[in-house]
């Protein structure tokens, strides 16, 4: 969880790499229950949504007891599939730290969970979506090597002061991604996987576009972090996905960015290979009842 800020502080119980023990037994019996109602409502909508890899990945959540995941236990399945682990973390961390965790082979997590009466939306990412939404892809080796190569470029990044450029392909990839199965669009992003609206929208919806990848185009792109994507940016294959950015060298590709403008969430060029055109009806509706 980067934040593009430096003005964190560490809490006095983390240690310098900002992970924190994730004290399985400080969670009450109320937040586990949150889990297992997030849990179980995703899991049953989201076959035939989201990618196979995801769903095969989740696997690795279902441990020895119900509730929130045990990270020692999730961390040992994970190490023996991908050699990744989930280390805790007390919220928001700065970018170079979350970048050296990913560099490793490391997923922070957040070590705390939504209210029950905060099950459809929660601003600053918390348990559920960290590991419901992140780690069942972290499983698939392709996509582990995709976060850790993201992690390398992101530390690559700050000598460029091109982080929020770089953020840019995490939100609409790791976070809002969508990808082509058997001709069929699928969700992977972890901010779609485990929310239970938009897991609907970013399939179901007329109204937002969906553009195939371009590494620029989507690092011109701005995005909006409080509703629903108004713009997805769709990979054919997670292959595919690390080795553009894999061959890619960013270090020209940030000064061209330099060069460009922003480009707002909506916009079409005609450059883009549009797989459809949103009507925008949903984001037009939010903006009138404003």
């Amino acid at each position: 969880m980067a934040t593009g800020s430096p003005t964190l502080t560490r809490p006095e119980n983390a240690a310098d790499d900002w992970t924190v023990p994730q004290d399985w037994d400080h969670f009450t019996a109320e937040e586990h229950g949150v889990w297992d109602t997030l849990f179980e409502r995703q899991s049953k909508q989201l076959p035939g949504r989201a990618a196979d890899a995801f769903l095969e990945g989740l696997d690795v959540l279902h441990l020895s007891r119900p509730g929130i995941p045990n990270f020692e236990e999730l961390s040992e399945k994970l190490t023996k599939a991908t050699g990744w682990q989930v280390v805790a973390v007390p919220g928001l961390i700065p970018d170079d730290v979350f970048f050296d965790h990913l560099a490793n082979r490391r997923f922070p997590a957040g070590n705390f969970i939504r209210r029950a009466d905060q099950l459809d939306y929660l601003q600053e990412p918390d348990v559920f979506h960290d590991v419901f939404g992140h780690v069942p892809l972290l499983a698939n080796p392709i996509f582990g090597d995709y976060m850790q190569a993201y992690g390398q470029g992101g530390l690559r990044s700050l000598e460029f002061g091109a982080i929020h450029k770089l953020a840019r392909l995490y939100w609409y990839t790791v976070e809002f991604g969508l990808i082509r199965e058997n001709d069929e669009l699928k969700i992977y992003g972890a901010g779609i996987v485990s929310s239970h609206g938009e897991s609907k929208f970013a399939i179901d919806s007329d109204s937002p576009n969906r553009i195939k990848l371009q590494l620029q185009r989507v690092m011109r792109t701005e995005y909006r972090i409080d509703d629903y994507q108004q713009t997805y940016f769709v990979i054919d294959s997670f292959e595919d996905l690390l080795r553009r950015t894999s061959d890619a060298d960013f270090a020209p590709l940030y000064a061209e960015l330099e060069a460009l403008d922003d480009l707002p969430v909506t916009t079409i060029l005609p450059e883009d290979e549009v797989l459809t055109v949103g009507t925008q009806e949903y984001a037009e509706a939010k903006a009138k009842a404003a």
